[in-house]
């Protein structure tokens, strides 16, 4: 028999608008799975890895901008959702996970399938909640309507993020022979009216009197989804010189008047000091720029940060004002406030983006083709409708240093791990109808090849795989590359091709490793197909090593001489 508030909660959710569900199969979820695949609003599809399965749902709710519903079973599968559960809870992104558990008598008394599931996520939820485990009292059947739909609000308000309901179930588990699910017509809904988030006039009258007192000011986005209306502001603050707008590639605020190769000089002593600024203005979530973030910590500055539920964000260790409100709001009235900066702290900016603008693509032609150059083409080959999603590592470093980008670019920087990059961009995939395309290193795309392992297409998916055969950004990274150790235990060499998974998976399968090749493969790459595509791009991970360093010494010399 299923019980009835079960299919409540499966009716409140439609009611409050979710569609989307990722299960993965289980026996104790089976009340829940059985309830959602047979209701008739819901898009179910099933996952087999829980890990997978929790990066599948957390693409499609960053599309969506609406909870994905996850279910599992109960025991080590409730653990296998935990990477995507923190990544959502970073990147904002709503998710509803329910976790079908044992009733609590069952719990540590050598039962099968049972961990301890309640408040299992600790801290990377925004909260908890227990299903009730027996609703023979009324006020248990309204307990669990009340924090159904406390769960989706919550889900949804910001900032966004993932909710646990942990769902203790006992058998029988299946419906009976003949035994028909009635979810309700007009289930017990609770509706959430939510206020606009702005600073008060009396705020702003005070913020308006002290910016007279800056004259260089910077503005800094972190990462967000893109925003047409936020991007008109932004590329008015830049192309004025009200502000300089330093966007890194995941702010999707790439405009025309912002910085985007601020990597290739920022790291330079001889330039910090004429770059100082001494107001800065940041908002949205992780920049990649380490040598942004570690110029910014140097500075002896006046930190503003938009943060609209008002609390500590301070990236850039000078935190000195938190103001509530939405950044459209707070950055259309900044744009009516601000005067022409007249100091040529902007001129000197823009210098030094066109400096680079002309020396990097000289310097990769002249360089010998690796992963650097290989990326380079892939993002001119790009149509602009697709949308870019990028594995952490090394791949979306060359993004970043390659500079402005028009297409909408999605990495899992909330825990910045290469566990989910591709199971993310297949959710993606899902929900779009346009293509998605997903730059990946080896490493991460052999780490999530079971985001393939389903049973539904994804014909509007193209993955390019950087195989250097190693974990290359060792090489880079001072401490690793000093030591004997660094091919074992660091990098850890592998030896795979990407070639028998296209065959096992039904991808379309290009391998190259040259520029020619390369750019021959690109040509029809994203022609409409009815598989999926892969490019891999085989290189040498000491080589891309060496190509980074000469590139990146040759521009230091020609800015500092």
């Amino acid at each position: 028999m299923i019980l009835q508030p079960i299919l409540d909660l499966v009716a409140i959710c439609a009611a409050q608008g979710i569609r989307q569900v990722v299960l993965s199969p289980g026996s104790r979820c089976a009340p829940l799975t059985l309830a959602f695949a047979r209701h008739p609003e819901m898009e179910v599809r099933t996952i087999s890895d829980e890990r997978s399965a929790g990066f599948i749902a957390l693409g499609m709710a960053q599309q969506l901008k609406q909870p994905v519903v996850l279910v599992c079973t109960s025991g080590s599968a409730v653990l296998n959702y935990y990477p995507a559960v923190a990544e959502a809870f970073f990147q904002q992104i709503p998710l509803l996970i329910l976790t079908a558990d044992r009733p609590p008598e069952w719990v540590d008394q050598w039962d099968g399938q049972t961990i301890f599931q309640e408040e299992v996520y600790g801290k990377h939820v925004k909260k908890s909640f227990r299903f009730p485990d027996s609703f023979a009292h009324l006020d248990q059947v309204r307990h669990a309507h009340r924090i159904s739909n406390e769960a989706i609000h919550l889900s949804r308000q910001f900032p966004a993020g993932p909710v646990h309901l942990n769902i203790p179930l006992r058998e029988p588990f299946y419906p009976e022979e003949g035994e028909t699910f009635n979810f309700p017509t007009h289930p017990p809904v609770v509706t959430l009216e939510s206020p606009e988030i702005r600073l008060s006039d009396a705020s702003l009258s005070k913020l308006k009197s002290e910016l007279a007192s800056f004259q260089r000011i910077l503005l800094v986005p972190g990462q967000q989804k893109e925003s047409p209306a936020l991007l008109a502001v932004i590329e008015r603050l830049a192309l004025s010189q009200q502000a300089v707008v330093v966007a890194d590639s995941l702010s999707n605020l790439q405009g025309k008047g912002t910085i985007t190769l601020h990597d290739h000089w920022l790291g330079l002593e001889e330039l910090q000091g004429e770059l100082a600024p001494d107001l800065v203005i940041s908002f949205g979530k992780s920049i990649i720029s380490k040598s942004l973030k570690l110029f910014l910590r140097k500075q002896d500055i006046q930190h503003w940060h938009i943060q609209p539920d008002g609390q500590a964000k301070d990236t850039y260790a000078g935190l000195t004002r938190i103001l509530g409100s939405e950044p459209l709001e707070f950055l259309t009235w900044l744009a009516a406030q601000l005067p022409t900066m007249q100091s040529g702290y902007a001129q000197r900016w823009q210098q030094l983006e066109e400096q680079v603008a002309t020396i990097l693509p000289k310097a990769l032609e002249e360089a010998e083709f690796g992963e650097y150059r290989a990326v380079k083409q892939v993002l001119e080959a790009l149509p602009a409708a697709v949308q870019l999603h990028v594995a952490n590592s090394m791949a979306i470093r060359y993004v970043n240093f390659l500079g402005r980008r028009i297409q909408e670019i999605c990495c899992n920087r909330g825990t910045s791990g290469i566990d989910g990059s591709s199971s993310t961009a297949v959710g993606a995939a899902f929900v779009r109808t346009s293509l998605v395309t997903l730059i990946t290193g080896d490493m991460a795309f052999f780490y999530d090849r079971n985001a393939f392992w389903h049973n539904y297409t994804m014909s509007n998916l193209r993955v390019i795989v950087l195989n250097n055969h190693a974990g290359g950004i060792f090489r880079l990274i001072d401490g690793p590359a000093r030591q004997p150790e660094l091919e074992e235990f660091f990098e850890t060499k592998q030896s795979l091709s990407a070639k028998s998974l296209a065959s096992e998976y039904g991808f379309h399968y290009a391998s190259v490793t040259t520029s020619e090749e390369l750019e021959s493969a690109l040509l029809r790459f994203y022609e409409p197909s009815l598989q999926p595509k892969i490019i891999e791009i085989t290189s040498s991970s000491p080589g891309n090593a060496d190509i980074l360093k000469q590139i990146k010494g040759s521009i230091s010399a020609s800015l500092v001489n």
